[in-house]
């Protein structure tokens, strides 16, 4: 899985962070397609991935693409909530005459995406305190976080992608 660099002193593993995202995230959502636990929702083919869009998905793997996206997000940024991630998959909304102004994306989507990595083991809430309140004990969380189970999928991917990047981008040999 990993290389010895010339000096052999230097054992250099490929990680997520080593690979651009458009390569990862090709080579991560073709291992989570293969997860049953990932599984475009019946709605899905009909919804818009925001206001800002004007018609849905066109591609059929969009949904497997959008969870391989969410794990890496997560994975790089946690723990974050589904509000900061629907701010970052947003886009402007064109208003006429107007300038376009910044609107959030779909936080239905984002939800049940990472619902569905929570359920195949990628991912978990990180909890932030507990608070006591008159019907008892309430558990706030600070948003989610990657699982090692989702470190591992990342790594897995980057590994597979690792030869394509480093044909498109010559300078990735060392790592």
């Amino acid at each position: 899985m990993g290389v010895l660099s010339p000096d052999c002193s230097v054992f250099h593993v490929t990680t997520f962070y080593d690979i651009p995202s458009d390569l990862l995230n090709d080579a991560l959502s073709e291992l989570l397609a293969s997860n049953d636990a990932i599984s475009m929702p019946e709605w899905a083919t009909y919804v818009k991935t925001g206001m800002h869009n004007e018609n849905p998905p066109l591609a059929s793997d969009w949904w497997e693409r959008r969870c391989a996206s969410l794990l890496r997000k997560v994975a790089k940024k946690g723990p974050i909530g589904v509000n900061h991630l629907s701010q970052e998959y947003g886009g402007k909304m064109r208003r006429r005459s107007t300038p376009g102004k910044p609107v959030a994306a779909s936080r239905k989507v984002i939800r049940v995406a990472l619902q569905q990595l929570e359920d195949a083991g990628f991912v978990s809430r990180s909890e932030k305190k507990s608070v006591e309140s008159v019907d008892g004990d309430q558990i706030l969380y600070s948003g989610r976080i990657c699982t090692p189970a989702g470190q591992k999928i990342l790594n897995e991917a980057a590994f597979s992608a690792k030869e394509l990047a480093v044909s498109k981008h010559p300078g990735l040999e060392q790592y």
